[in-house]
Order: structure tokens, then sequence, then C-alpha cells
């Protein structure tokens, strides 16, 4: 019998991913904090976004992180990231 170690990343009660490294757990659970820190920055903004709205922009944005900061530079980004469709 084996054993093996797996590292659950946990939202709101809700099991969201299952990694079997520690090192890509947290950073996927740091991608998670992005995301709701940008949720909450477009509560604030002068349109209006559902809730489910505002996260998945939250987590697009934090998904395309690289892209997000080359554009705040005035820089060519990179290619988007395409098909990366995660759920909070």
């Amino acid at each position: 019998m084996a054993v093996v170690i797996q590292y659950v990343v946990v939202r709101k009660g809700i099991e969201k991913m299952t990694f079997t490294s520690k090192q890509e757990a947290d950073a996927y659970d740091k991608l998670l904090d992005s995301a709701e820190v940008l949720a909450e920055l477009l509560e604030q903004a002068p349109v209006e976004l559902s809730e489910e709205d505002r996260e998945q922009l939250g987590l697009f944005l934090a998904t395309e992180k690289e892209q997000v900061l080359a554009a705040f530079k005035g820089k060519v980004a990179p290619k988007p990231s395409k098909g990366k469709k995660e759920s909070t």
C-alpha cells in the first residue's frame, strides 16, 4: 500500500484544488488571495458587476498577472493563457 501526501486548498469550506506539492498548493492559494483582493477592488468600480462577475474577473486578472503588470508598464505583454478557467 502506498502513502500519498496531498495538499488541499480550501476556501469558505469548499475544496478548490488538490496538489501533491506544497509549493504548488501555496502558489494556488496565493493566486486565490490575489483574486479575492481584485474582486473586492472591482466592487468599487463605477460599473455594476454581479458578485460572480467580480469573482471571475478577479480570478482572470490574478491568473494573467504577467499581462496585467506589463500593461501597467506600457509594454507588450506575453500571450494570454488560453483556456484557463478555474472556479472560485
